[in-house]
C-alpha cells in the first residue's frame, strides 16, 4: 500500500461519492473503484458495504478508514517537518471562497504573499458559501474564507478582518446625495438582494427583523457583482459589503451610503479542518492575511 492509495480511500469514505473522490485526486471514478476493489483484495475483506444504495463501510472499512486517516496525518506532519528542517516555503495552496472576499479582499494579500514567496503557488475558487464549507470538510482545498462564519464542529476558524454594510443605490437615487441613513428609512424603496441562504442576506434579514422592517425583494442574486449591476441601473437599492463597491463610488456608477447605528460589522473568517497539518506555506499565508504567526 502506498500513501495515495490511503488518500483516495479516505476521500472516497468522506465524500461518499466516487466521482468527487475521483476529482480530487485527478482520476477517474472507474480508477477509485478499482483502488477500492484492490484494497479489500489487499487486506482480504469488504470494506465498503455493498448490498445498500447509501454508501456505507463495513466494520472491517470503518477500521481502515480510521487508520488510513492516522497514517495520513502523520505522513503530512512528517513532510512539513522535514521542510521546515530546510527552511522551505513552497508548494501550493489551494482556496475556496465566496466571490465578494475572492475578488475583493483577497487579492491584495495574495500578491503580497507571492511577493516574498515566490515558489508558491496559490489557487483560487470562486464558490457558494455553503460549498466553501463543503470543501474544508471534505479536503478538497486548504482554506477557506467566508463571511458570517458558522460554528462548525470539524472546521477551525481563524478570524480575518471586518467590513461594514452600507446602502448602495444609483447615483441618481433620492437618497444618492445622504451621507447617512436609517434602516427604517430602507422600506420606502425597492429592494434588491442576495439570495435567501446567502449569508449576508440572513444577516441583512436579522437586522430587518430587528427593526421590523417588513421587505420584499423586487430582485434576488447569488453574487454581489449581480447585485450591483441592479443597483448601476437604478432597479433598486440594496445593503452590499463596503469594499465590494469601493471602486464604482470612486468611479460614480454607484453612491454608497453609511447605515447609522451599530450591528452593520461583516466579519470575514479563514477556515481550515480541524487537525490538519499546516506545511510552512500555509502558516506564512496566515500570518500574512492576519499579521500574525500561528501558535507552534
Amino acid at each position: 500500500m502506498q500513501v495515495d492509495n490511503f488518500k483516495i480511500f479516505v476521500d472516497l469514505v468522506e465524500t461518499k461519492s466516487f466521482s468527487k473522490a475521483a476529482r480530487l485526486n485527478g482520476i477517474t471514478q472507474s480508477a477509485v473503484s478499482q483502488q477500492a476493489r484492490a484494497m479489500e483484495k489487499h487486506f482480504d475483506n469488504l470494506l465498503i458495504d455493498r448490498s445498500i444504495k447509501q454508501f456505507q463501510l463495513t466494520r472491517e472499512g470503518n477500521r481502515v478508514y480510521q487508520t488510513a486517516k492516522e497514517i495520513l496525518r502523520d505522513y503530512e506532519k512528517l513532510m512539513s517537518e522535514l521542510m521546515e528542517m530546510r527552511e522551505v516555503i513552497s508548494g501550493t495552496i489551494r482556496i475556496s471562497t465566496i466571490y465578494s472576499i475572492g475578488l475583493h479582499e483577497l487579492p491584495p494579500f495574495i500578491k503580497s504573499f507571492l511577493t516574498d514567496y515566490p515558489s508558491v503557488n496559490v489557487r483560487v475558487e470562486y464558490r457558494r458559501s455553503n460549498l466553501v464549507y463543503e470543501d474544508i470538510l471534505h479536503n478538497s482545498v486548504d482554506f477557506g474564507l467566508v463571511a458570517f462564519p458558522e460554528k462548525t464542529p470539524q472546521i477551525e476558524m481563524i478570524p480575518f478582518r471586518e467590513d461594514r454594510l452600507v446602502v448602495i443605490c444609483h447615483p441618481g437615487h433620492p437618497l444618492a446625495n445622504q451621507t447617512s441613513v436609517d434602516v427604517e428609512t430602507l422600506k420606502n424603496y425597492k429592494f434588491i438582494s442576495f439570495d435567501p441562504d446567502i449569508p449576508t442576506r440572513k444577516a441583512v434579514d436579522q437586522i430587518f427583523r430587528e427593526k421590523n422592517i417588513e421587505t420584499e425583494p423586487v430582485m434576488e442574486f447569488d453574487n454581489v457583482e449581480t447585485v450591483k449591476r441592479a443597483v448601476e441601473i437604478d432597479a433598486g437599492i440594496a445593503i452590499a459589503p463596503q469594499a465590494t463597491v469601493a471602486q464604482e463610488v470612486k468611479q460614480g456608477t454607484l453612491s454608497s451610503i453609511t447605515l447609522n447605528g451599530t450591528g452593520f460589522n461583516r466579519p470575514l473568517t479563514i477556515l481550515h479542518r480541524k487537525g490538519r497539518i499546516l506545511t510552512p506555506a500555509m502558516k506564512k499565508f496566515i500570518k500574512t492575511l492576519t499579521g500574525k504567526a500561528l501558535p507552534d
